[in-house]
């Protein structure tokens, strides 16, 4: 199979560039893949390509930039030229650009490639029906959210023309299938990043390090960490550093740059701006406790399946798909209320102290990322291809199964 992959790609900033580099990281391991051909966004330093394990071919084609209006006419030509046998997209709604129009034209891509007779999947990490739009940064304009809700909807039929629709949590499946009539939608999780071996669980030597990762300023708000650490510290003498790991949101640039100045006087707060590949082991590996200061969410988290990895202890808001995720995949931790800092504060308090308690934690999450790692993500949608395939080349209807276990069931 020589597989395309449309994704941003390290050291690309644009949204979903880390999960696109752990596909092409697994897939190229996938037996029946020879082939990658990497269709990613234009980059000045060269694409991350570094990886221990031998694999198959990579040919990269950077062709797309963010907000470029002529992004599906130069993917479109990438793709008839490279003539791949399936075409895998890594999306979400502000995939190619954060305007309108190349936002809508880079979503039509999984429609033309199925009219070129491609078999197409394509994977959408979140539904429009399921985002706040104030919270995530969108407007907070009533009428401007009914025209996004409307443009959603059109570009969610854009991208279900796809062969497979892939969502990563059951809930959504529930709604497009009831929303859109549509029966092209599949299942498939998030996964882990990397399973690394099981950690000790223990801290080194010094403060513990709070962590909050990710991209910052429209939900994801560090005033409720830092605020909370604050508190923690008027009532206990744990000596607490504070970790703001990564890079500012495309939506709000500059505002981490402002929480710098907002909290010059608080002691022992550190932004370590974006973070490597390589780098990303020792964050999660020194921190005491992950934290997601989210007023909302808007879709399934790689951060969470991060820390579990790393055996972390999280502290996650009570609210939408993290709940969710939570629930059907096995991870754990202390919940708080997103509107409250004393909420959090508690949370946070609870594991940095109880020392059994957090490693507790951390061993529930490192077991829950262990039971989906990405090798396993990958090939459910190798096995998805080559039923797409099956069902072209005999021309029977493709029945997709409503759960993972009964794809499993198919293949045996």
């Amino acid at each position: 199979m020589k597989l395309a992959i449309v994704t941003a790609y390290p050291p690309s900033k644009v949204t979903l560039t880390e999960y696109g580099y752990h596909l092409v990281k697994h897939f190229r391991l996938q037996e029946e893949v020879t082939e990658i051909v990497l269709i990613t966004d234009v980059t000045a330093e060269a694409k991350d390509l570094k990886f221990e394990e031998q694999g198959c071919k990579i040919t990269v084609k950077e062709c797309w930039n963010f907000n470029d209006y002529t992004n599906l006419l130069k993917i479109s030509k990438v793709i008839s030229k490279t003539k791949p046998d399936a075409v895998l997209f890594n999306l979400q709604f502000l995939k190619f650009g954060d305007k309108k129009i190349p936002a809508a034209l880079g979503l039509m891509l999984p429609m033309v490639c199925r009219l070129k007779g491609i078999p197409t999947i394509s994977l959408l990490h979140n539904i429009l029906e399921q985002v706040d739009l104030e919270n995530a940064g969108f407007t907070k304009n009533k009428v401007l959210q009914k025209v996004y809700n409307f443009i959603g909807t059109t570009l969610t039929r854009f991208v279900l023309a796809s062969d497979i629709l892939a969502v990563t949590i059951s809930k959504y499946v529930t709604i497009l299938e009831k929303k859109y009539k549509a029966r092209n939608i599949a299942l498939i999780p998030h996964g882990s990043f990397e399973t690394p071996p099981e950690p000790s669980y223990l801290l080194p030597a010094g403060p513990k390090q709070v962590m909050a990762f990710g991209k910052f300023g429209t939900y994801k708000k560090v005033e409720i960490l830092i605020e909370a650490i604050e508190l923690i510290r008027t009532r206990t003498t744990e000596d607490i550093e504070i970790v703001i790991a990564g890079t500012d949101s495309p939506n709000t640039p500059g505002y981490l740059d402002s929480m710098k100045k907002k909290y010059s006087h608080v002691p022992q707060i550190k932004f370590t701006g974006y973070v490597a590949e390589e780098d990303v082991p020792r964050i999660f590996g020194e921190s005491a406790v992950t934290v997601f200061p989210y007023t909302s969410t808007t879709g399934s988290s790689g951060v969470l399946h991060q820390a579990g990895s790393y055996g972390n202890a999280v502290v996650l808001p009570d609210l939408g798909d993290l709940s969710i995720l939570v629930r059907e995949e096995g991870y754990t931790g202390e919940f708080f209320d997103p509107a409250s800092t004393a909420s959090l504060a508690d949370a946070i308090e609870k594991i940095i102290t109880q020392e059994e308690y957090r490693i507790q934690l951390g061993k529930t999450n490192y077991k829950a990322a262990c039971s989906l790692p990405m090798s396993e993500i990958t090939r459910m949608y190798v096995d998805y291809f080559k039923a797409i395939k099956a069902s072209k080349s005999e021309g029977f209807e493709l029945t997709l199964p409503k759960k993972i276990s009964e794809l499993e069931e198919q293949q045996m």
